[in-house]
């Protein structure tokens, strides 16, 4: 976990001066289909769909299956529960600017990226999540902290629950249903994060969720009609979009406005630099993002390449998880200091790191 300024999910990391030790965990990878019938928090074993030896750092893990388990979430969920994860609002206009808007463009774009709710040690967090394009058309993606997370401090890793990701969610609304996940994918170094390792642990901060159906028994792909692009190894280096559901503001100015309650989508837009970290904490090659004041709730959301105005599609290489402040020659600075600029940033998507969890992914549970 990053120890710069403004961590972008709920979760309150609290960077210790020591480390913590813990349990090696066993990475497997669960059989699609057969694996994900088996009840949530069942013991996993070590397979692949065609029955070979399992890669060892793919991580499968079943989550709301039965009926009963998804109708459980559903119903943790009230309007008060969500309500509560909604920030009060200044009653003051939007502020529009490249770090940071409500996003009033395509609507295409809007149904693809949604509100992610899940509770993480006993509390109930959100960040946000994409639809990618994908074989079982039931996939999203999102970052690895808003799936497997340790306590406060680094320690109990678990897999989140009550996991609900509501595609287009604005002011309470699910306008194309409430889809609550069935298995989350993570690598297996993510769940011996620590909080304390970032240039060993920053760069797995990715994960993705595979979905069941809304209420109508649509697939998310379905409901939604569309979905994003997922690109490996672009050039990290770009004008990018990020997008997320903040439910809070980097800069004072803007803090309860509508755009950083959790109430609806905000983006922001602009180049791309690569985050060093401090030279306490050195983060590892491969975390870029762009100026962008959005806070708590954005993390998970998509950092997309090439997004088209018009048909609201755009490749996702890489996922919110940090917020560190760059001076202009992209080194770690303070806050506050001259050309000093708080970028929202994340693991640029690799083949090495992301393509076999998306892999996992989209075959895991494929409803035809």
């Amino acid at each position: 976990m990053s120890p710069t300024p403004g961590r972008t999910d709920g979760h309150r990391n609290a960077i210790r001066s020591r480390a913590c030790t813990r349990a090696v965990l066993t990475a497997v990878v669960l059989a699609a289909g057969l694996a994900l019938a088996a009840p949530a928090g069942a013991a996993p074993s070590a397979a692949t769909p065609d029955g070979g030896a399992a890669p060892s750092r793919v991580v499968v893990h079943p989550e709301a299956v039965t009926a009963a388990q998804q109708q459980a979430v559903l119903d943790h969920w009230t309007p008060e529960r969500i309500a509560a994860l909604t920030t009060p609002s200044s009653g003051n206009p939007p502020r529009s600017g490249p770090d940071g808007a409500p996003w009033t463009g395509s609507a295409t774009l809007s149904g693809t990226v949604g509100r992610l709710f899940f509770t993480n040690h006993g509390e109930d967090e959100s960040c946000t999540a994409t639809v990618v394009n994908s074989a079982n058309r039931s996939t999203v993606v999102t970052a690895a902290h808003c799936v497997n997370n340790t306590d406060l401090l680094g320690d109990n890793n678990e897999w989140l629950t009550n996991e609900m990701f509501v595609p287009g969610y604005h002011d309470g609304l699910a306008p194309y249903g409430r889809f609550v996940a069935r298995a989350g994918v993570a690598d297996a170094t993510w769940l011996l994060n620590d909080q304390q390792n970032t240039l060993k642990y920053d760069g797995y901060d990715q994960a993705f969720l595979v979905l069941n159906t809304n209420a109508e028994g649509k697939r998310v792909q379905d409901a939604v009609g569309a979905a994003q692009r997922i690109g490996f190894d672009r050039p990290g280096s770009a004008l990018v979009h990020e997008f997320g559901y903040p439910r809070a503001s980097s800069d004072p100015a803007r803090a309860g406005l509508p755009e950083y309650t959790g109430a609806g989508l905000a983006h922001c837009a602009g180049r791309t630099r690569e985050d060093p970290g401090p030279e306490e904490h050195p983060e590892p090659r491969g975390e870029w993002g762009a100026p962008c004041v959005m806070g708590g709730g954005s993390s998970g959301g998509p950092r997309i390449a090439g997004l088209d105005p018009r048909s609201g599609i755009g490749t996702v290489v890489g996922d919110n998880t940090h917020a560190p402040y760059l001076d202009s020659s992209g080194r770690t600075c303070t806050a506050g200091t001259a050309s000093c600029t708080r970028h929202l940033v994340g693991p640029q998507f690799t083949t090495a790191i992301t393509k076999p969890l998306y892999e996992a992914a989209q075959r895991a549970w494929n409803v035809g």
